[in-house]
C-alpha cells in the first residue's frame, strides 16, 4: 500500500527560486518530449519514453545547458509521465472513454511542479535535503514510517508544498460487520440510514462574495503589473482556502465512515451529468461528490471493506423502505415521505425523505452482494440489515 503524506515547505527567496527554475526544466522538458512525439508519430515512427530520453540527453549539455542548473530528475521525469499519459489515453480509446490527449504546458497556466527520485532527497527532522540545492525546512516531519519511494514539490497559491510517497505493509483489516446507507445531496451532503445528517456546508457560496470582489479587483489591474500579479495570487488564495475548508470536510467524513461500517452503499450518481444542470451546477461543485465517493471507496479498500454502488435509476427517494409502495408523482419540493400503503407500518406517517432514501439504498445495496433476498428485503431497518451481515 502506497500513502502520500503532503508537508507545507518553509523555502527561503533563494529556494524559492531554484523550485521556480526546476519546475521550468520539468515544463519545457515536457514540452520537447510532446512536440517530439507528436513529429515522430505522424512520420509513422514508434516513440517511446526511454528513446526521446537518450534524444535529449544528446543534445541537451549543448543546446540547453540551464537545465543542468537543477536536479536531474527534473528532466528525466517528464519523459515517463508523457508515456504514462499517452498510456491513459489508447487505453480510454480501447474502452470507449474520452480520455483527452496530453497537451503542452503553459508558462503562465500550468502549475509548477517537479519530481525527485528517492535518491534524489533526503529526510532530517523538519526539513528536506534536495541536489544542488540543500536543506529546506518542512512544517512537520514525515508522519509515515516506510520505504520511501519518491516526492513531488509543487506550488499551490503562495505556497510550496512537497508530497512524499511511502510504501506501507497492508494493514490487516478489522472486521465489521455493520452496514450502512448513504444518500448525497445538496441540503444535506450525506444522510445516514442511521438516521444521522452531514450538513453541506457549501463553502464556495459562503465565500462567493469575497471571491467576486476579488475577481473584480483582479480584471481591473493592468495586464503585465504588479498590481495584477498582487491580485491573481489574493485569488488564488482564496480558491485554495476554500479547498482546504472542503478536504478538511470530506476527509473527516470518509475516515469516520470507513472505521465504523465494513458496507456502504451509496448511488452511483451520473456527476458529468449534473453538472450540466446549469441551475445547480456550482452548487454540485462546491459539494464535490465525487470526491467524496472516491475518498470513501479508497479509504474502504484499504480497511477491508467494500463499497456497493446502488444503480442512478434505483427509485431510492420515491419507494417506501418498509413495503415498497411507490410514491410516482412525488416533486423535488416534497421532503416528507408519507407512506400511503395502509398495511405498511409506516402509514401516514411522516419521514424524513434523504432518512428513507439512505435506508432503500442500504437494502438494496445488502441485496445486490447476496446478504438479503428480494422477499425479504423490505425489513426496513438498520438493525435488521446489520443482522443480516451478521449472518451473512
Amino acid at each position: 500500500m502506497i500513502r502520500a503524506h503532503k508537508i507545507r515547505l518553509h523555502p527561503t527567496e533563494e529556494q524559492k527560486g531554484y523550485f521556480v527554475r526546476a519546475a521550468g526544466v520539468a515544463r519545457f522538458t515536457w514540452n520537447w518530449a510532446l512536440a517530439e512525439w507528436n513529429r515522430q508519430y505522424q512520420a509513422g515512427e514508434n516513440p517511446t519514453a526511454l528513446k526521446l530520453k537518450k534524444q535529449f540527453n544528446q543534445i541537451r549539455r549543448q543546446e540547453y545547458p540551464w537545465t543542468w542548473e537543477v536536479t536531474k530528475n527534473a528532466s528525466d521525469q517528464p519523459f515517463l509521465d508523457l508515456a504514462k499519459a499517452w498510456a491513459a489515453y489508447f487505453d480510454g480509446l480501447k474502452q470507449g472513454n474520452k480520455t483527452g490527449r496530453p497537451t503542452f504546458k503553459s508558462k503562465k497556466k500550468s502549475k509548477l511542479s517537479f519530481y525527485l527520485a528517492n535518491d534524489q532527497f533526503e529526510l532530517g527532522d523538519h526539513r528536506i535535503w534536495i541536489p544542488k540545492l540543500g536543506w529546506v525546512n518542512m512544517a512537520e516531519t514525515l508522519r509515515f514510517v516506510g520505504n520511501v519511494i519518491g516526492a513531488r514539490i509543487t506550488k499551490t497559491a503562495d505556497w510550496w508544498f512537497v508530497s512524499i510517497q511511502v510504501e506501507l505493509p497492508d494493514a490487516i483489516p478489522a472486521k465489521k460487520p455493520a452496514a450502512c446507507g448513504i444518500d448525497v445531496g445538496l441540503n444535506h451532503l450525506a444522510t445516514l440510514s442511521t438516521g444521522e445528517g452531514i450538513e453541506n456546508q457549501a463553502f464556495l457560496k459562503t465565500a462567493l462574495k469575497k471571491l467576486r470582489r476579488a475577481n473584480k479587483r483582479l480584471h481591473r489591474r493592468k495586464l503585465g503589473s504588479k498590481n495584477r500579479e498582487k491580485a491573481r495570487r489574493q485569488v488564488a488564495r482564496l480558491h485554495y482556502r476554500i479547498t482546504c475548508l472542503r478536504d478538511d470536510v470530506l476527509h473527516k467524513l470518509t475516515t469516520k465512515l470507513a472505521n465504523a461500517y465494513g458496507i456502504i452503499g451509496i448511488e452511483d450518481l451520473h456527476l458529468k451529468g449534473l453538472l450540466k444542470n446549469r441551475t445547480l451546477a456550482r452548487s454540485f461543485s462546491d459539494a464535490a461528490l465525487g470526491k467524496l465517493r472516491s475518498l470513501l471507496t479508497s479509504k474502504m479498500e484499504q480497511r477491508g471493506g467494500q463499497v456497493i454502488k446502488v444503480d442512478r435509476f434505483f427509485p431510492s427517494s420515491k419507494t417506501c423502505h418498509g413495503c415498497d409502495w411507490k410514491w410516482e408523482n412525488m416533486q423535488l419540493s416534497d421532503r416528507v415521505f408519507l407512506c400511503q400503503n395502509p398495511t405498511c407500518a409506516y402509514y401516514q406517517f411522516g419521514q424524513e425523505r434523504d432518512h428513507n432514501a439512505a435506508l432503500n439504498i442500504l437494502r438494496e445495496a445488502l441485496r445486490l452482494i447476496g446478504l438479503i433476498d428480494q422477499a425479504v428485503s423490505g425489513t426496513g431497518s438498520d438493525e435488521d440489515a446489520n443482522l443480516a451481515v451478521d449472518a451473512g
